[in-house]
């Protein structure tokens, strides 16, 4: 499970887009259509974040204190990214990957949340979605930028550390791993989780119309000025292109977030051979599969975001029937020889509060 984008400081990507893919700045890669509109004017503030960008649009009739936003907004992000990065010996997550015992240890109610929401999502994939798949991405050399492609035996030996039954949650606070070099890599859900933080900060700024993105990842609240959808263009799938593969009209009256994993934006290949980012966990490997997007859409940017990078490695037959069976709306985008071929889950299709052309 990787996903979205891989860098050496983000918090990100290496085991979602990063084993939910891999990615992207322009990783799930869906990009905000704003038409011209009249007053109040939309405002946008953009800047570095997880080792990609932010971008956030937002009007109010009231006024609103643009530079106290910005920097409540970069101050939390800040606080997710010493919470939750990878890439910071000092981040809460890296400080319980370094403690190497079974004893109980603090890390925080916002942890053991996400750990909860991975859970469920793991047992509903099979294991396809894991966050231990952190020594398995490194054995692969997805953290920079050589391919290395393990022999059996060092696979099998790295896949013996790999397994979410070997960590535990003891209260709202507290984890505890079985096995001494178990080690978590949150960056297939930290995305999600911080579109849905930074939504609260707008909140908490009486900002109540807005879309937040990060690396592509994103929630829309309420509605462009005139009570006019934000309208969402998902990019075409293909690593050659930057084109426009569909637009959604978003919901006017409810909070929907979009988050999109791929495999076609980071992989190697070797002697004529693709190696997608996206690792399965249960064997250690990159899919083999067709399945190139997956695009869920549901109000919480958090569960979105795990489900979204769970279902790219399953594949489209067996993430379609996890969709269904868990009821996630989801768009599949499976490359079968030159084609492009998309299929939708039940929810999806059952899904009215939104247009997807």
């Amino acid at each position: 499970m990787t996903k979205k984008t891989i860098t050496t400081t983000s918090i990100l990507n290496h085991s979602k887009f990063s084993l939910r893919n891999l990615i992207l700045p322009l990783n799930s890669l869906l990009f905000a259509l704003l038409t011209a509109c009249s007053e109040p004017a939309i405002q946008k503030l953009e800047g570095p974040a997880q080792g990609t960008t932010y971008h956030i649009s937002y009007w109010s009739e009231l006024p609103a204190d643009t530079i106290a936003i910005k920097t409540s907004i970069e101050n939390e992000l800040t606080i997710i990214d010493k919470l939750l990065s990878n890439y910071r010996p000092d981040s809460t997550i890296e400080i319980f990957n370094k403690i190497e015992n079974t004893d109980s240890q603090e890390v925080g109610s916002e942890i053991v949340s996400l750990v909860k929401i991975a859970q469920v999502v793991n047992e509903a994939s099979h294991g396809c979605y894991d966050l231990s798949i952190k020594p398995l991405f490194d054995l692969w050399g997805f953290k920079g930028d050589t391919l290395t492609i393990p022999d059996e035996a060092k696979l099998l030996t790295t896949l013996k550390q790999i397994g979410m039954e070997k960590l535990v949650v003891v209260d709202d606070t507290h984890l505890r791993k079985q096995q001494v070099d178990l080690k978590i890599d949150l960056s297939s859900i930290a995305q999600g989780y911080s579109v849905e933080r930074i939504s609260k900060v707008l909140e908490q700024q009486n900002i109540t119309q807005y879309l937040v993105e990060i690396g592509g990842e994103l929630k829309i609240n309420g509605t462009k000025p005139g009570r006019q959808p934000w309208r969402i263009a998902l990019e075409r799938p293909l690593p050659e292109e930057r084109s426009m593969q569909k637009v959604i009209t978003m919901p006017k009256d409810s909070p929907m977030a979009v988050m999109t994993a791929g495999t076609y934006r980071h992989y190697f290949d070797d002697h004529g051979q693709r190696y997608s980012h996206i690792l399965d966990a249960r064997n250690g490997k990159p899919v083999t599969h067709n399945l190139v997007s997956v695009t869920v859409l549901i109000s919480d940017p958090t569960i979105a975001d795990a489900w979204d990078t769970a279902l790219l490695c399953l594949g489209q037959k067996d993430g379609m029937q996890a969709a269904n069976a868990a009821k996630i709306p989801t768009l599949f985008i499976e490359m079968q020889g030159n084609e492009l071929i998309e299929s939708r889950s039940d929810a999806l299709n059952n899904l009215n509060t939104l247009t997807i052309k």
